[in-house]
């Protein structure tokens, strides 16, 4: 049955440099794209969050 395998049997720092390659030349390929290109979800401040109340309303120290 390996016989039929097509594919050369590379190592994992191999695949690992060309999946960076791969990735450099998609963003390359468009400008001011992102890793998560299909997310719309605007970034938030974390000065918008409310301050946790809960030790001045229940009294804790």
């Amino acid at each position: 049955m390996s016989e039929n395998n097509e594919k050369p049997k590379i190592n994992l720092a191999d695949a690992i440099r060309q999946k960076l390659e791969q990735k450099k030349q998609h963003a390359s390929g468009k400008p001011g794209s992102t890793f998560q290109a299909g997310s719309a979800k605007p970034l938030k401040s974390q000065n918008n969050k409310k301050p946790n109340n809960q030790r001045r309303r229940t009294g804790g120290s």
